[in-house]
This record gives structure tokens, C-alpha cells and sequence, in this order.
């Protein structure tokens, strides 16, 4: 197996590295002794200095690969005035590791943390910690006794931050950048939501193991997906690709092909090799939207792949590789495919380790709001020209959006497409009440057209098929649409209250929870089971 190479990363030490007639060299001086020692070979050392102290580094670099011949010295300036200004230096080396191309992969990487001084040495820890630098800090130390000369001794560091509040804040920092990261920065105000995402972030930044990503269409799966790739790879933990793939757009050999690739010749019109996607996101990320369409084969090809790394493209004698995270998406019930035999329960068990459920846009009425406007400055971007809403057509449409006539059966995508709607007929860049009067008319119209099939595929659900074809029209469409209010509900009681608004003011004394219960369970259904 061919060894890692080893690159350091350090601050030239103005004092502890000075000198630079004969008698240098009777002194220790701990860049030297970084790459002098006989146990650790450094391939490449970057050293990073000021601009006042070039001659100095100039030096430094010329007695190391006097030292130590296979060591790369490479001699970067950065910019700070003062060593003991915290937020100049921190900005230099930050500005150093986002700009610095990491190859983990391939390389292993020291932070040597002897030089510098105290505030520079402060905030290489920190970097470090933060996965700035992808790396283990070293510390280097000078011969013990009397001995002026010498490479001295060295040591790999690694503590654990978190025991300190002053620099576990910096970590909460990190861990709110990085859920706002993941919500591509809006402000949502739905508590269970921001408290999945929070999980999402932190499973993303320690964890390489599938994510399995379950909600309706349009919940905005394929988004989260790219943006936990791209925050991995802003941490320096990826870096490969992100590749996206809709599983219910491929069949038969084409899915084969386009996955797991194929040799010229293995079927008609395969006319030259082709890699397929899971090579392509070696060292990256897969994101398989709708992973339930996959056929059998596929399913049994990607578990090999998942588990060996390792898989043959189609009519190929030869296994190819690639080490891959996986993100898999899905609107439907995985657990029941495996009952019915269309999903593998091996698969579903080595994907089900980390499952996330994404809600609805009914589901979390408080992040209209925010959404809507995050959707007005999309639009901006794509069109080049603003766009913005009169406080009374804001008004308006929010009403109607978070009323229970909204049922935003596309989710994002309906929000989407009614922004985009209003903004591309706004006279003057401004959206008007008669513009949001016009648009709410459309989605009431297309969201009545989609109740029956959407009643049939909640049902299918939650009661098995057979006793689905035993039911008469009239209770399964009753049935959708019950089940569609309480899916969309936070509570039993919620649900009832919206089912039975108008018949709950002539009775005494109203129990809309009770009464909603009892009408499930004439189907065998439980509220728990609808929640979950």
C-alpha cells in the first residue's frame, strides 16, 4: 500500500528560528528540528512567515533541505502586522486554510504549533479543531539536560477542546454557521425543524456511514442533500463530487449502466466503455433521489458497492471501485416495499442507519414567511432585476398560505412556482394584491384537482391492499382526505378541530380529538402511527 505523505504546516518562529552566521547551527531551533527528526519523514513543510522576515525564512528553507533533502520547503508569506492582535491573525492563517487545497486522501498534514507566538500558536489550535486544517498538531521540544544542540524530541497533540467555554463557544459558532449553512441561510421559525437540522449537521460533520433523507416531493431532499456535501467539503472532509441521480427516471440496463457503467459491447448500443456514476462520485457523494424505484438487481449491485467499495460494470469480468458517501432520498414507505418484496431488507438495514424525515411545507406554516422572501431573492438572481411585494399583497398571500385552505401538496415547489409566477408578472418589479388574488385562484384550482390521487396514495400508507379494495369510493375518498389533515397536523387535537370546524359549534360539548380517534380506528389506524 503506497505510504501517505506527510506535509507540515508552521509559522516561522522570528526568535526561536533566528540566526543566520555559523553559530546557528549550536543553537536548537524547532522548524529544523520538525524535519530532523529520524522517526518522522516531512515531504513537504509549508512555512508560512511575514513579509518583514523574508531573508530570514529564505534561511530557514536552505538549512532544512541541507537537514533533510526529501523535505519540499515551501515558503508562504501571509499578511499581519501584529502578532498579538487576535483577529488579524486569525483572518491571515483562516485565509490561508480556505485558500489551501487539501488532498486527505493522499496526504497527512501536521500543524506544528512550537513557533509563532502565543495568539498565532491559539489560533492554529482552533483552525485545527474547527477542521479548518484537516489535521493533528505537533509540538517540538529541545534536547533534555545540556545539550544545546540536537533535533530534540516531538509530539503529537491531541486534546480535547470542549472541556474549555471559551473555546467550546467557538464550537457552537461553528455548529450554528453550519445548521444556517444547511438551510442555505433562512431564518426558520418551526422548532422541530430547526431541531432536525441540527441533528443532519451534526451527523454530517462526523459521520461517513448513508443517509437516508424520507419526506414528500418537493420537501426539499435534493437541496439538503447538496448542501451537507457541500458543507463536508467546506470542512475539508470530501473532495469529490456531488453526483444526483432520480432512480424512478432509470430502468432495466440503462440503470445499470448509468450506475455501476458497462464495457463497449455489452449491449446494443454500447458503443465504448462508459464509467457510470459511481465512479464518478469516488471520494464524493451519491445522492440516489427516490432509491425505492430501484430495481432488484440495482438494489443488489449498490449493497455490494456500499459494503466492499467494489462492483462490476455491466458486462464487465473486471471489478471496479469507488469509495463514496451515500445520501438516499424517498417519498415512499421503504419498510413496506420489503413487506410486498420490492425492496431489499439488507439494503433498507445498511441505509437505515441515520434516517431523517423531512416535513412538508403544510407542516411548518411558521417558515412561509421566510421562505417566501428567500424565494423572491432567488428570483432576483436567476432574472437579474429585484422584485418586491406590497405590504398588502404580502399580507394576502401569507393569510391564505398558512390557512388550512393552503395545502401545498408540491410543497417548496408549489411556493416556488407561485413566486415565480407573481414576480415574472409584476408591473414595475412590485407584486399587488390583484397579482397574489390571481395567483391564489390557481392554486386553489390545481391543488382541487390533485385531492383524489393523493387521497388514494395516503391510504395506501397506512392500511394494507387488500383491505384497501374491500373499502367502497365513498370511504376511501373520506378516508384520503381525513388522513392527509392529520398528516398534516401537530396534534390529535389540531387535526379534529380542522375536521369537524363548522359541526363542533352546534354540539354541547365538543371532543374532536375523541371523536377523530375513534373514526381512524374503524381502519385499524392509530394516531401514533399516522405521527410517525
Amino acid at each position: 500500500m503506497t505510504r501517505k505523505k506527510t506535509t507540515a504546516i508552521g509559522l516561522l518562529g522570528s526568535n526561536l528560528d533566528a540566526g543566520q552566521s555559523a553559530e546557528r547551527w549550536e543553537k536548537w531551533r524547532p522548524s529544523i528540528s520538525l524535519c530532523s527528526q529520524e522517526n518522522l519523514l516531512i515531504d513537504r513543510f509549508e512555512l508560512l512567515y511575514q513579509k518583514k522576515f523574508f531573508n530570514l525564512a529564505s534561511v530557514v528553507a536552505s538549512d532544512i533541505e541541507s537537514v533533510s533533502p526529501e523535505t519540499d520547503v515551501r515558503l508562504t508569506e501571509i499578511d499581519f502586522g501584529d502578532p498579538w492582535d487576535f483577529e488579524e491573525v486569525y483572518g491571515a492563517i483562516h485565509d490561508f486554510a480556505r485558500a489551501y487545497r487539501f488532498k486527505p486522501d493522499t496526504e497527512d498534514y501536521l500543524i506544528h504549533i512550537t513557533t509563532g507566538s502565543h495568539v498565532a500558536q491559539i489560533c492554529l489550535f482552533l483552525l485545527t479543531e474547527s477542521r479548518h486544517f484537516p489535521a493533528r498538531l505537533i509540538q517540538t521540544s529541545p534536547p533534555a539536560g545540556r545539550r544545546k544542540t540536537g533535533p530534540g524530541s516531538f509530539e503529537i497533540i491531541d486534546l480535547d477542546l470542549s472541556r474549555y467555554d471559551r473555546i467550546a463557544s467557538r464550537f457552537r459558532q461553528e455548529h450554528r454557521e453550519g445548521s444556517s449553512f444547511l438551510k442555505s441561510g433562512i431564518e426558520t421559525r418551526n422548532a422541530r425543524f430547526n431541531a432536525l437540522i441540527d441533528r443532519i449537521e451534526q451527523v454530517a460533520i462526523n459521520s461517513r456511514d448513508p443517509l437516508l433523507l424520507v419526506g414528500p416531493t418537493g420537501a426539499g431532499k435534493s437541496q439538503l442533500a447538496r448542501r451537507v456535501y457541500e458543507l463536508r467539503r467546506a470542512r475539508h472532509q470530501i473532495e469529490g463530487q456531488f453526483v444526483e441521480v432520480n432512480c424512478a427516471t432509470i430502468r432495466g440496463d440503462a440503470a445499470m449502466s448509468a450506475l455501476f457503467g458497462h464495457v463497449k459491447g455489452s449491449f446494443t448500443g454500447a458503443v465504448k466503455d462508459r464509467p457510470g456514476l459511481l465512479r464518478t462520485a469516488d471520494k464524493g457523494v451519491l445522492f440516489l433521489d427516490e432509491i425505492g424505484e430501484l430495481g432488484s438487481d440495482e438494489q443488489a449491485m449498490l449493497l455490494r458497492a456500499l459494503e466492499e467499495k467494489k462492483f462490476f460494470p455491466l458486462g464487465g469480468d473486471r471489478e471496479a471501485s469507488s469509495d463514496f458517501q451515500l445520501i438516499a432520498g424517498t417519498n415512499s414507505d421503504l419498510a413496506s416495499k420489503v413487506r410486498t418484496g420490492r425492496f431489499r431488507e439488507d439494503l433498507l438495514a445498511r441505509i437505515n442507519l441515520w434516517t431523517f424525515r423531512l416535513p412538508g411545507l403544510g407542516e411548518r406554516v411558521e417558515d412561509i414567511e421566510p421562505n417566501l422572501q428567500y424565494e423572491l431573492d432567488q428570483f432576483a438572481n436567476r432574472a437579474g432585476r429585484r422584485v418586491t411585494m406590497s405590504r398588502e399583497a404580502r399580507e394576502k398571500f401569507l393569510k391564505f398560505a398558512t390557512s388550512h385552505e393552503a395545502r401545498w401538496t408540491g410543497n417548496f415547489r408549489d411556493l416556488n412556482g407561485a413566486v415565480t409566477r407573481m414576480a415574472t408578472l409584476a408591473q414595475g418589479g412590485r407584486i399587488s394584491v390583484e397579482a397574489v388574488a390571481d395567483e391564489i385562484i390557481r392554486l386553489r384550482s390545481a391543488w382541487r384537482h390533485s385531492r383524489a390521487d393523493e387521497g388514494e396514495e395516503m391510504i395506501e400508507r397506512f392500511i394494507s391492499a387488500d383491505r384497501l379494495r374491500a373499502l367502497d369510493l365513498f370511504d376511501r375518498l373520506q378516508l384520503g382526505g381525513v388522513l392527509k389533515v392529520c398528516v398534516e397536523s401537530r396534534t390529535l387535537s389540531e387535526a379534529g378541530r380542522k375536521l369537524f370546524s363548522n359541526s363542533r359549534d352546534r354540539k354541547k360539548t365538543a371532543n374532536d380529538a375523541d371523536r377523530l380517534r375513534k373514526y381512524l380506528a374503524r381502519f385499524g389506524i392509530e394516531w401514533q402511527r399516522v405521527k410517525e
